[in-house]
């Protein structure tokens, strides 16, 4: 499989980062240098991170893992809804609810209440009036709009990917909370500390977006793919490795 380049990152415009007062602190040791005010951002910073966060991603999926994509910025919506399910995974690209993770029992009752709203034949449906019809259809669209990328989610996911961390704060305070890895897109504006696997680039350029996660991707369907016949290491041993990747940086 072609692995990107720093040639694919330059053409995608992934070296961008935002005007020079807005920098975190926490990104300085990413920037290369200053272009009429803009962040340069360092590309090898780029690859490295993303080959550790490939990596990851691959042990995760070769122990029947499941990954979580969230973007819900305009610039990522389609393109991590249409990469999500390529690889059959999870996404979340309109608001995020709060307590999408940290309150997924609840969660999943207003996701069985979808399923059984969009079950043909329902008992629900019986003896109704018009009104009472237009009011659980109502029900049923507004569900189906929450909960469109993760109504098959039976459990929380082993992994979160996450298109601008700035915008998807939320998500990720969750996600570190209940100690989910989080492999994340961050510009230049954005704390890197704040996840686990950070792939520092341009989070506001679609073609840059549709590369990394396209990469992404394509490494989930590839080690999906493996013999898994010689692997049965539960996957809640895999982020234990994050643990000691950190002691590695």
């Amino acid at each position: 499989m072609q692995k990107i380049t720093k040639e694919d990152l330059l053409n995608s415009g992934a070296h961008f980062g935002h005007v020079s007062s807005k920098t975190d602190p926490n990104f300085k040791d990413f920037v290369v240098s200053q272009k009429n005010g803009i962040d340069i951002i360092n590309l090898e910073d780029t690859i490295n991170g993303l080959e550790k966060a490939l990596n990851f991603i691959s042990s995760i999926v070769q122990r029947n893992g499941e990954i979580l994509f969230v973007g819900t910025k305009k610039h990522a919506k389609d393109v991590i809804q249409q990469e999500a399910d390529r690889c059959g995974m999870f996404y979340v690209v309109e608001r995020w609810l709060g307590g999408t993770l940290t309150n997924f029992s609840t969660v999943k009752k207003s996701i069985k209440r979808l399923h059984s709203l969009e079950k043909e034949g329902s008992a629900i449906f019986e003896d109704l009036t018009k009104k009472e019809l237009l009011k659980l259809n109502r029900e049923k669209i507004k569900l189906s709009d929450q909960h469109r990328g993760i109504k098959d989610m039976k459990k929380l996911p082993n992994a979160i990917v996450i298109v601008d961390g700035k915008t998807e704060s939320i998500a990720i305070q969750e996600a570190k909370k209940l100690e989910i890895p989080i492999i994340c897109i961050v510009d230049s504006n954005t704390d890197p500390t704040l996840c686990d696997f950070p792939i520092p680039a341009n989070d506001d350029s679609i073609r840059t977006i549709q590369l990394i996660i396209n990469e992404i991707v394509n490494t989930i369907v590839s080690s999906s793919k493996k013999d898994e016949s010689d692997d049965n290491t539960p996957v809640e041993n895999s982020d234990k490795a994050i643990k000691s990747d950190k002691k590695d940086k």
